[in-house]
């Protein structure tokens, strides 16, 4: 008799729309790889996953040994630590080519698994919008106990 075990299936993007949409989403850093993940508000849904390895990480041999490894430590650990509903881009760097693959497996799920955390503002003008939240701090402290503005 062959047991038949349950496997949570993982969906793949395929078109560039799909990658521009998750690239909107959160951003996970790491040695190996960045993971972008976005949720798309359709919990009843497989996940989906796609691999992304830029040119300038070695020729077409390489690279698609990049791709081929990560889409393996994903089938064969991290696909089961993936949310329902939400689109993960895996984009890969050169050190993926190097490490033990258990060492892949683990930073995958490590990635997968960490919770969103309120980062710096960036984007454009990111000075500005800093220097913008911390302008109504700096003229309360340039202000008197009575209202009228220090000389410094």
């Amino acid at each position: 008799m062959t047991k038949t075990v349950e496997k949570s299936a993982v969906g793949r993007l395929k078109s560039r729309p799909q990658f521009l949409f998750v690239r909107e989403g959160e951003k996970r850093k790491g040695p190996l790889f960045l993971l972008e993940v976005r949720d798309r508000q359709m919990p009843d849904e497989a996940p989906r996953v796609g691999f992304t390895v830029t040119k300038k990480h070695g020729n077409a041999v390489e690279r698609n040994r990049m791709r081929r490894r990560l889409k393996e430590a994903v089938r064969l650990s991290a696909g089961f630590a993936m949310e329902p509903g939400h689109d993960y881009v895996v984009v890969a760097r050169r050190d993926v080519l190097n490490a033990p693959f258990k060492t892949l497996e683990a930073r995958l799920n490590d990635r997968i698994a960490t919770v969103a955390s309120p980062g710096p503002v960036s984007g454009r003008n990111t000075r500005k919008k800093i220097r913008a939240s911390l302008a109504p701090s700096r003229r309360a402290a340039a202000m008197s106990s009575n209202g009228t503005p220090c000389a410094n």
